[in-house]
């Protein structure tokens, strides 16, 4: 994952928020408007949704236990092998204790919304870890330190390697500081914990995606692409990787056809 690629994408969503509010900074909303989590005023849910700060804020209705089904779950872990890492580790009930903590995680707009937004999240899930196989990125072998020096927020530890680990593979030293701070961990001098635990492992995965805004891009807009770019895309988009972006894309439109949602258009990066 891409250090401070969040920090971008939020000062565009607040250059856009700008044209679409009705108020400034730091809301005092009209009735009936909502206070977004970037200060501004204005309805639907983006302003409404995850993130509202008040007014006629939206109540999550979390459908991830209905939506990711045990059968879903295994299916994904049936194509790859029964001797794998993650086979023993990834559990469809730590998914939903993880999720408990974030409950507009598959909960904010419509149920064909929610059902986009499990189908993305698990077709980059399939495509980081090989369909559940590994816990840590090359199976943690021969990997770089990842610790991003510009950070001075989040200094790393020059003994710790801030690789990627889990489901959607946490890295950069940033990352695991902030992801720490918000879950309850020291990501800094333990980030091995992503790795070994498996609730921390899928928490960090959701707070990612929900922080990096990712579940507004599919909620709001049913932008995959964009989700793709939020996640690796110095690495994949623009023609850098476009195999790989092939690949995330099928599994998305596959999980997509298994739930009964289309797809949407906004498919590439």
């Amino acid at each position: 994952m891409a250090p401070l690629l969040h920090l971008i994408l939020q000062a565009l969503l607040i250059g856009g928020a700008l044209v679409s509010s009705v108020a400034g900074q730091n809301c005092g909303c009209s009735p009936g408007q909502c206070c977004s989590e970037y200060g501004y005023c204005g309805t639907g849910e983006e302003f409404c949704g995850y993130g509202c700060r008040q007014g006629a804020c939206y109540k999550p209705d979390s459908k991830v236990d209905q939506i990711v089904t045990q059968a879903f779950f295994d299916g994904i872990k049936s194509k790859s092998s029964a001797n794998c890492a993650g086979q023993g580790f990834y559990t469809r009930a730590a998914l939903l204790q993880a999720a408990g903590n974030y409950p507009f995680f598959g909960g904010g707009g419509t149920m064909d919304d929610k059902k986009r937004e499990m189908a993305a999240f698990f077709a980059h899930v399939s495509h980081e870890t090989q369909n559940m196989c590994f816990i840590e990125e090359g199976n943690g072998v021969n990997q770089g330190s990842y610790c991003n020096t510009t950070d001075t927020e989040y200094p790393c530890n020059p003994n710790k390697k801030y690789y990627g680990r889990g489901p959607i593979q946490l890295t950069w030293s940033n990352n695991y500081g902030a992801a720490g701070n918000a879950i309850g961990f020291n990501g800094l001098n333990e980030p091995e914990r992503v790795a070994n635990d498996r609730i921390v492992s899928f928490k960090a995965s959701i707070w990612f995606w929900m922080t990096n805004n990712a579940h507004r891009q599919m909620v709001v807009n049913q932008d995959f692409g964009t989700t793709i770019r939020l996640i690796n895309g110095q690495n994949e988009c623009d023609g850098k990787g476009s195999d790989m972006v092939a690949n995330r894309v099928q599994f998305y439109k596959d999980y997509c056809s298994q739930l009964g949602v289309a797809p949407g258009n906004k498919l590439y990066c």
